[in-house]
C-alpha cells in the first residue's frame, strides 16, 4: 500500500495532513485528511473517526470543522474520510441528484448493480481504512472514538452498533438515525440494497438498538432551527427506541442552530472532549 501526501500544514500544534491511497475495496483512489497533535516519538494516540454528510468530502470538517485545538489540547488524532468513491467510471444517480451516489454512499456495501462494485463504504471504514491508519500513523486502534455529521452521523452510528467493541465513545451530529422512516433513507437503500427492507435493518440505528446492539454511552447534538428535523432526521425515534431498550442517550437539542458546520464547529470541541474522556 502506497499512501500519497496531498498536502500537510502545520496547525494548532499538530500537523494537519490530506493523503490518498488507492483502495481495494472501493476500486478507486480515495482521499482523506488526518490530524495528529505533536508527541514523542514512539507514542501512540487515540484515534477519532469523523463520518461526513450529504455531497461533502474530507473537506468540510477539515475547512471548517474546528476541530484542530481540541484535538491538540486533548491529544487525539482526527482521521476525517470521504463520503463515497469518486473517479471515472464510478456510477452516480441518473439524474445528478445530491442525495444518491456520488457524495452519498450511506456507509453501505451495495448489492445492487452497478453500485455494488464501488460502493463499499462499510467495507471500507470497517476493515481497510483502519489498517492504513495503524500502519501510516501513530494511532493507538486499541482506543477508537466515531463520530459524525447527518448522514455521516448515520454511519457513525451503525458501525458502533455493529463493531461496539471496536469503540470506547459514540456521539453525532444531527444524524439521520433510521433511513428506514426518511425519504433520504428509503431512496438510498432501495438504490444500493434493493428492496427488500429486511436487509435495510443493518444500517439503521434504530433497528439495530430494537434487535439488541448497544453502546456503552451516546450522544447526540440536534439543532431545533435543522430544515431537515422533522423529515429526515427525527430524532425522536432514537431517544424512544433508546428508552425502550435502556440504551444510554445524552440527546441535546440546541436551540436555534441549524444544519451546517456553524452549528457543527459549535459543539465540536464539547464532542472531541467528551470523547477524549472516554478514550
Amino acid at each position: 500500500m502506497t499512501l500519497g501526501t496531498v498536502s500537510t500544514n502545520r496547525s494548532h500544534g499538530g500537523t494537519q495532513g490530506v493523503y490518498t491511497h488507492s483502495s481495494a475495496e472501493t476500486g478507486t483512489e480515495m482521499t482523506f485528511s488526518v490530524f495528529v497533535p505533536d508527541h514523542e516519538p514512539g507514542e501512540k494516540l487515540p484515534v477519532l473517526w469523523y463520518l461526513s454528510g450529504l455531497t461533502c468530502t474530507h473537506a468540510n470538517v477539515t475547512e471548517k470543522g474546528e476541530y484542530r485545538a481540541a484535538c491538540a489540547e486533548h491529544r487525539v488524532i482526527f482521521v476525517a474520510p470521504d463520503t463515497s468513491p469518486r473517479g471515472e467510471g464510478v456510477p452516480d444517480d441518473a439524474e445528478g441528484a445530491y442525495d444518491f451516489g456520488l457524495g452519498a454512499g450511506f456507509y453501505v456495501n451495495a448489492t445492487e448493480a452497478p453500485f455494488a462494485r464501488n460502493y463499499r463504504m462499510r467495507a471500507y471504514l470497517e476493515e481497510e481504512l483502519p489498517d492504513v491508519i495503524a500502519r501510516s500513523f501513530p494511532a493507538d486502534m486499541a482506543r477508537q472514538g466515531i463520530t459524525g455529521h447527518s448522514m455521516g452521523g448515520h454511519g457513525a452510528l451503525t458501525i458502533a452498533l455493529r463493531n461496539p467493541a471496536r469503540f470506547r465513545s459514540v456521539s453525532a451530529f444531527a444524524p439521520i438515525v433510521s433511513p428506514l422512516s426518511c425519504p433520504w433513507g428509503e431512496k438510498a437503500l432501495t438504490g444500493y440494497l434493493g428492496p427488500d427492507r429486511e436487509a435495510w435493518r443493518d444500517y439503521d440505528a434504530c433497528a439495530l438498538i430494537e434487535d439488541g446492539a448497544a453502546l456503552a454511552d451516546l450522544l447526540v447534538d440536534q439543532g431545533t432551527a435543522d430544515n431537515f428535523l422533522e423529515s429526515q432526521l427525527r430524532p425522536e425515534l432514537l431517544e424512544a427506541v433508546c428508552a425502550a431498550k435502556g440504551q444510554k442517550l445524552t440527546l441535546r437539542m440546541q436551540e436555534g442552530y441549524d444544519h451546517s458546520y456553524y452549528f457543527i464547529s459549535s459543539f465540536m470541541a464539547d464532542h472531541v472532549a467528551w470523547h477524549a474522556a472516554r478514550m
